[in-house]
């Protein structure tokens, strides 16, 4: 059984420019972090867009919903910016798609020391496999 991890950017995915004092995307940190972390479940990663929740729209969420359908797993982890995480959550219940879908993000950047990021995507792997049992591959 493997987990489809959608990548949708937000705090947890940015990178600190000391030099402007700024948040921006470079590139996804998750896939690392799976691997920081000793990730040992099956996963299918994919990147959407890595964007601020803030600049997110319902066509954004439209796209979420289309990769959750599209998904041949049940179990769907999406990381995604804080501000915005709960419009998406009801975007995503009113299409109901019988699907379990964690949403997880962080405060500070994974890329931060001190991050909540590997902390949270742990934590959002455990209630995703928690539905079907996957919690003795954790």
């Amino acid at each position: 059984m493997r987990i489809q991890v959608i990548l949708t950017g937000g705090t947890i995915d940015k990178l600190y420019n000391p030099l402007k004092g700024e948040l921006s995307f470079t590139q996804s940190h998750i896939p690392a972090a799976f691997e920081q972390g000793r990730c040992s479940i099956s996963l299918e990663v994919q990147q959407l867009f890595l964007k601020d929740s803030l600049e997110m729209t319902d066509e954004d969420r439209a796209q979420i919903l289309v990769a959750c359908q599209n998904s041949p797993h049940q179990q769907i982890l999406i990381t995604h910016g804080t501000d915005t995480m709960a419009e998406t959550a009801r975007y995503l219940i009113a299409a109901n798609p019988n699907k379990t879908i964690v949403l997880t993000g962080a405060m500070i950047p994974l890329s931060v020391n001190g991050s909540d990021g590997l902390f949270n995507l742990g934590s959002a792997l455990v209630a995703a496999g928690s539905r079907v049992g996957l919690q003795g591959d954790l």
